[in-house]
């Protein structure tokens, strides 16, 4: 589903022929919905490359909004569900998590960098890479922050509970689920502050690589699934997803983590090759679960701020499986 703008809209873009009485004037014909998903195709697409493209502190805006909005569907999905998660303690957290990933990523490292330097002076420790160095130093740093904002929120959500017990009967189901979303969706959401990580400097070619990859992975299957498709791959799930699908996406997917060595000449073609098995095979699994998701809770779409094209967690659902294990590998790689 992730960002499939204008293919998956043609699937079921026709709308139904109604005759009209000779005697009575047809009303002005409403916008289809091919012609809305077009629209906020475009403007979605426009407004995510342009802000990854314009700076970093312009993508890690975009993406804090973006993640702050997939974490409110995420509680407002459970809500629908019968559930009580406290979901404004949780998306604040949320965008805490999000801002607090940005800004050990791409702040000014130099004075970090000579403070490492200074406890060297006897040349006891050997200096490392630069690059290599800050990587691991954000990662090891982020993840620190991420449980300790953990640890923070969870006093801060019982306390929220005791004021509403005994009306909210399940207080530490709701706790489970508000810091259950953070888990999905935030910190997956964060990873990418670290795949934008380049030399130390941000990349917006790497984003854009990454974009491209998913893209072309939901596509491919749909093309691919929809021409040739015969083989279930999760009927009880999302009976439209086939097998043959699935090996279309990932050939084409294949294809283009070739073809983005064009944008990105320093990356090795392994390198390339190996992400995009990663998004091949996550992306669909990404897919899969936040169907998984909407149907144990019985909604159709996860928001409607993009009209013709559901919530931001059903345009973005890949990103949360395929972050955290291509971010995993970009450390080993080190």
């Amino acid at each position: 589903m992730s960002h499939l703008y204008i293919l998956s809209a043609l699937a079921d873009s026709t709308p139904p022929i109604t005759p009209v009485s000779p005697d009575v004037p047809a009303a002005k014909a409403a916008p289809s919905d091919l012609r809305l998903r077009l629209i906020w195709g475009v403007i979605g697409a426009a407004l995510l490359l342009g802000s990854v493209w314009f700076s970093p502190w312009t993508f890690g805006l975009f993406f804090a909004f973006v993640q702050a909005v997939m974490l409110w569907e995420f509680y407002r999905m459970m809500r629908a569900g019968g559930y009580a998660p406290m979901a404004w303690a949780g998306t604040v957290s949320g965008l805490l998590l999000s801002m607090t990933g940005t800004a050990l990523a791409f702040a000014p490292q130099d004075i970090l960098w000579e403070l490492y330097m200074g406890t060297n002076v006897l040349g006891s420790i050997s200096t490392p890479d630069p690059a290599r160095f800050f990587l691991i130093q954000f990662a090891g740093r982020y993840a620190l922050v991420c449980l300790e904002i953990l640890l923070a929120v969870v006093p801060l959500l019982i306390l929220l509970q005791i004021k509403v017990w005994p009306q909210e009967t399940k207080p530490f189901q709701n706790i489970s689920l508000t810091l259950g979303g953070l888990l999905y969706v935030s910190i997956p959401m964060s990873m990418l502050n670290l795949i934008a990580l380049s030399n130390n400097h941000y990349d917006y070619r790497h984003v854009f690589a990454l974009l491209f990859l998913i893209w072309s992975s939901d596509i491919g299957a749909y093309a691919v699934g929809r021409t040739f498709g015969k083989h279930k791959l999760a009927p009880k799930i999302s009976p439209g997803k086939t097998w043959e699908g699935w090996a279309g996406g990932f050939a084409i997917t294949l294809v283009v983590g070739w073809a983005i060595g064009f944008m990105l000449p320093d990356m090795p073609l392994m390198h390339r090759l190996v992400a995009a098995g990663v998004v091949a095979v996550f992306a669909p699994l990404g897919d899969l679960a936040e169907s998984m998701l909407k149907r144990s809770v019985g909604v159709k779409d996860s928001g409607s701020i993009m009209p013709g094209h559901g919530g931001l967690l059903d345009r973005f659902d890949a990103f949360l499986l395929v972050l955290p294990v291509l971010a995993l590998l970009q450390l080993l790689a080190e």
